[in-house]
């Protein structure tokens, strides 16, 4: 599927801060608090998926800048967030550091550990591995075609030259013939 259709993906909003403990509710109704640098549960994907939108949009320097920061967050500081914005990053197309071999290959590792991701990110992992997977299989059967035209017309083009060489032989023995009956 498209990763496009994670943006329905339940979202905080302000209207949930009531139900979880967010200005005037009692101290009792609140939500527990999270773990000190785990992020909220929702809010999780959020930049991920506008890192996604923003990477092919950009311009050149805009793209390499934001490929670059995801590079550097995994190579510093390797948290599965890192880690995983840094594979959706090769992930993306449209870019000079699109790599779908290399983020299919990190993007499996991250999954391999499921319970080490958020469940909002171990959805988008899932389905960009799939995406990656179908992108690399198309790209695989294109490259096929594309060999087998290109024997094709090579083979076509030597028939073709083998052809012109038997009618140029040809030519030149009827003016030998020609030149002889004069």
């Amino acid at each position: 599927g498209d990763h496009r259709d994670l943006h329905s993906f339940p979202t905080r909003r302000s209207s949930d801060l009531a139900l979880t403990g967010g200005a005037g509710s009692d101290a009792k109704n609140q939500a527990p608090p999270q773990p000190e640098g785990q992020p909220k549960a929702g809010g999780t994907v959020e930049p991920l998926l506008e890192m996604m939108t923003a990477l092919p949009q950009g311009d050149p320097a805009r793209q390499a800048e934001l490929f670059q920061s995801a590079k550097d967050a995994a190579s510093v500081s390797p948290t599965t967030t890192n880690r995983l914005r840094y594979a959706l990053a090769l992930a993306v197309p449209g870019h000079s550091g699109s790599d779908p071999v290399a983020a299919q290959r990190q993007l499996a590792e991250l999954l391999a550990r499921p319970e080490t991701l958020l469940p909002d990110e171990r959805l988008l992992a899932m389905e960009e591995l799939q995406d990656v997977d179908q992108r690399l299989v198309l790209q695989a059967e294109n490259k096929r075609l594309r060999d087998e035209d290109s024997q094709n017309s090579r083979d076509k083009l030597q028939a073709l030259n083998k052809r012109l060489a038997a009618e140029s032989d040809e030519n030149a023995r009827l003016r030998r013939a020609l030149d002889e009956a004069r």
